[in-house]
């Protein structure tokens, strides 16, 4: 049995995105390509943030039948005054881009830790202050920001990245309340293990840190603590980004979309 038109139209909630701006970091691969694809899907205009212009020039490729446009924007976040001017104009905004290193404490580079907060912490707030006046304006905006659960858990060996995310968290729940009266809403997607490059080089980090072969890492480090025993695909991150930009999440502001296969249920 078919249900009635007006049902249909009241549990039918497409994101449409045509006429706004949005744009990505760390667009040219994993979960920043998945999420630059799915808002160019809504119809977005999507500016892709990448150091990595080859990998951007084939994101918009792969987007040229799509109902939006992506704009390669070659860019490195550590130029905090060219990425918060990159979001000038923007609607939607999505924090995505990060490194990792997976080193103990005592032998972690400073220089390191310093680029790590920069370009995942610092920059974020940059890109943040700079879309916020025209989101204010126009009194509509979203700020989601990539974080992970390790912005909810700690794991050893991950000192910058764990302190990043962690930061990057009370930032998104600041931005929420002080963009709330202006029709602006911010929050977190904070996924587990995501199949991505990153992902894939912590796995021989992970070999190195704790002496066991590389196949041993993904079962017995990676998804220890998780009950679902697999890596999330950016597809699904994106999915969760692309409802935090939809019209039924407009009260959803200052929270944690958790994606973790369980692993905070502990």
């Amino acid at each position: 049995m078919t249900a009635p038109p007006a049902l249909t139209a009241l549990h039918a909630t497409p994101l449409d995105l045509g006429g706004r701006t949005a744009l990505v970091t760390g667009a040219a691969g994993g979960i920043g390509r998945a999420c630059t694809l799915r808002l160019a899907a809504a119809g977005a205009k999507v500016r892709a943030v990448d150091r990595d212009g080859a990998g951007l020039e084939a994101l918009a490729e792969s987007s040229r039948d799509l109902p939006g446009t992506v704009e390669p924007h070659v860019l490195d976040l550590t130029d905090l005054d060219a990425a918060e001017l990159a979001a000038t104009g923007t609607d939607v905004l999505v924090n995505n881009a990060g490194l990792q290193l997976v080193r103990p404490i005592e032998e972690f580079p400073p220089d390191v830790f310093h680029t790590v907060l920069t370009v995942m912490l610092e920059a974020p707030f940059r890109l943040i202050r700079g879309a916020l006046p025209h989101m204010y304006g126009q009194g509509w905006g979203r700020v989601v920001n990539v974080s992970s659960v390790h912005g909810l858990r700690a794991s050893a060996y991950k000192s910058a990245y764990v302190a990043a995310k962690h930061g990057l968290e009370g930032l998104s729940k600041t931005t929420a309340l002080e963009g709330a009266a202006h029709g602006v809403t911010s929050n977190c997607v904070s996924p587990g293990y995501v199949r991505t490059p990153l992902v894939e080089k912590q796995i021989a980090d992970q070999a190195r840190a704790h002496g066991i072969p590389e196949e041993r890492v993904l079962s017995e480090v990676l998804l220890q603590d998780t009950a679902v025993k697999r890596l999330i695909e950016p597809e699904d991150v994106a999915e969760a980004v692309a409802y935090l930009c939809g019209p039924r999440a407009s009260f959803v502001t200052g929270t944690s979309l958790v994606l973790d296969g369980g692993w905070t249920a502990h």
